[in-house]
């Protein structure tokens, strides 16, 4: 350990976290420095993500030199053309962003591959853009997304605009071990850019973004005066500036911004947690909502690849949209549209079913993935062909892609639709909630639920447990389907099995037989449990709603009362 310590101290290139390294030497805080140097913080699918400071476990200038280093030599082996094609860099309004950006560009430089730099922070959704729009072998963006200010990340997107999804990971990740052990490849700042090794791309590189989502007929903007009023915030990220344009240029004059939140702040001094998904993030844009008694409270996340909705409810209140009851709406705005093609809509597995029903109606084609917008984009992009394309993709955890310019989610072209959505339901006299009701009326309610249980971390492997003792029912409510992901198969109750067409995954989804569902899923990364619920609750023609409503919710927080009683006692002691 002390040599690989010496080692680390001798080639990191930043005095800020030299300094902390040997702060922790001089102290012999040897627990502190095996918790840094016991492993290299793990690069995966989502590339890389963590607490920013010294040390292979943390982010830091080096690590970010070293996975550069792997990364470009895997690209130049994998990638035809990748050095004359390139590779895009962008960075978000984190402390520490632009330093590593910068630190990737000189690396891939060095390497002889044309970097393309963003001029000025930008939103993860443009780096997928970007990725397409200048044709390069891959594209970085430096992010932690909506992690508190401590962390920061490390992005990946393939010359095909979307995520990379195994085994491309692992061959990346086996290149940056190679890459740590040798000289980090790397040239200066300035002399790359004069050598034109480093390209900074110019303002017009945002424009062409948006004008590429308004082009999209998705998007198609008409002559008549808007109704609906927005306050949007941008929580201390990147997304306010674009955001802005996008729904101003689409005629949306009552727009309001969250002026304390609108510039990039890596400090997120107004927020205890950047995420729009947790208690309180949202309270200065519903605020600015009740003042200007707008129709629509929207936050983007510091990236702004997610998107998060309150609508105003006919007290004046405002009422949050859960990610499945806004992705449902936009799926039946979106599939009502014109075309002359066969839609490809997407969701994951854990998302609400009811996108399932919305699209066999609408003769869509429709595909269920495992977790992550990694593997929404790559199956849409599997099955498009000449008369089959992508129109919608949405995820639970707020994350939603209209149209092909972006093969990720993008909660900057998502507020755009849900402002059409929004102004062209108030044109026919009704509301968000309205039109929420009337699908739940035409498909049933369907309400879904998340919970997570710890554990203490030991030696024995959850989802085998979980599989020793399979529920016959949950709730009293039978099981009559489990889908087992583990090994690809479905098993029903008469013993019927039949193969999934999924990746290999640990996950377990038991199937009710009054249509409920109940989805069980080991982190991969803490000694958790994640459950996920859904109930599909009929609701007749002239039947109250408020009642459905009542009833719904409460047979959801019966399943999530059932079956985490159930589950618990087979968590003891593990």
């Amino acid at each position: 350990m002390n040599a690989e310590v010496r080692y680390w101290l001798a080639r990191d290139p930043d005095p800020k976290t030299r300094a902390e390294l040997q702060a922790l030497i001089d102290a012999s805080n040897q627990e502190e420095l095996s918790r840094r140097f016991s492993a290299r913080l793990k690069f995966g699918t989502a590339g890389l993500r963590g607490l920013v400071g010294a040390g292979p476990g943390m982010m830091n200038r080096l690590v970010i030199q070293e996975t550069s280093a792997g990364l470009g030599d895997y690209l130049l082996r994998t990638v035809p053309n990748t050095a004359k094609r390139g590779i895009l860099v962008a960075y978000d309004g984190r402390l520490d962003s632009q330093e590593f950006a910068r630190d990737a560009a000189c690396v891939f430089a060095a390497l002889g591959i044309i970097t393309y730099l963003t001029p000025d922070v930008a939103a993860t959704p443009l780096a997928a853009f970007g990725v397409l729009e200048l044709g390069t072998a891959a594209g970085v963006v430096v992010t932690a997304s909506h992690n508190p200010p401590e962390y920061n990340g490390y992005k990946v997107y393939w010359e095909n605009g979307a995520q990379i999804i195994p085994p491309r990971d692992d061959d990346i990740a086996a290149a940056i071990d190679l890459a740590a052990a040798r000289d980090i490849p790397w040239i200066d700042f300035d002399e790359a850019k004069a050598r034109g090794k480093i390209v900074l791309l110019g303002t017009a590189f945002y424009r062409h973004y948006i004008d590429a989502i308004g082009a999209n007929p998705l998007y198609a903007a008409d002559d008549n005066n808007r109704s609906i009023s927005i306050a949007y915030t941008a929580m201390h990220g990147v997304g306010a500036e674009i955001a802005e344009t996008l729904l101003q240029e689409a005629g949306f004059e009552s727009l309001y911004s969250v002026a304390s939140q609108r510039e990039p702040d890596g400090n997120f001094p107004t927020v205890k947690f950047p995420n729009p998904e947790e208690p309180g993030a949202m309270d200065e844009v519903v605020a600015l909502a009740q003042t200007q008694e707008a129709t629509l409270a929207c936050a983007n996340d510091p990236d702004a690849d997610r998107l998060a909705v309150a609508v105003r409810t006919e007290s004046g209140d405002y009422q949050m949209l859960t990610g499945d009851m806004l992705g449902v709406l936009l799926a039946d705005y979106l599939l009502e549209k014109d075309r002359d093609f066969v839609p490809i809509v997407c969701t994951t597995l854990v998302s609400s079913s009811m996108l399932e029903s919305i699209a066999r109606t609408a003769a869509a084609d429709y595909y269920t993935t495992l977790t992550g917008f990694k593997w929404l984009a790559n199956v849409a992009l599997a099955h498009e062909d000449q008369s089959h394309r992508f129109l919608f993709a949405y995820e639970e955890a707020l994350g939603y892609a209209v149209g092909p310019q972006v093969r990720d989610k993008d909660g900057l072209s998502a507020c755009l639709a849900v402002a059409q959505m929004t102004e062209a339901l108030a044109r026919e006299g009704k509301t968000v909630l309205e039109q929420l009701e009337s699908l739940y009326r035409r498909y049933g309610i369907y309400l879904t639920g998340q919970r997570s249980i710890a554990f203490l971390s030991g030696t024995r492997s959850i989802g085998d447990l979980l599989r020793q003792a399979p529920p016959e029912q949950i709730g009293g409510v039978p099981v009559v389907m489990v889908d087992d992901l583990s090994n690809g198969t479905r098993q029903h109750l008469d013993g019927k099995q039949e193969p999934l067409d999924f990746p290999l995954s640990d996950v377990l989804i038991y199937r009710l037989e009054n249509k409920s569902r109940v989805i069980v899923r080991p982190s991969g990364t803490e000694p958790k449990v994640k459950c996920y619920y859904e109930v599909v609750e009929p609701i007749s023609d002239d039947e109250d709603f408020t009642g459905a409503m009542q009833r719904a919710e409460s047979a959801l927080t019966k399943l999530i009362g059932a079956h985490q009683t159930a589950i618990k006692p087979l968590l003891d002691g593990v």
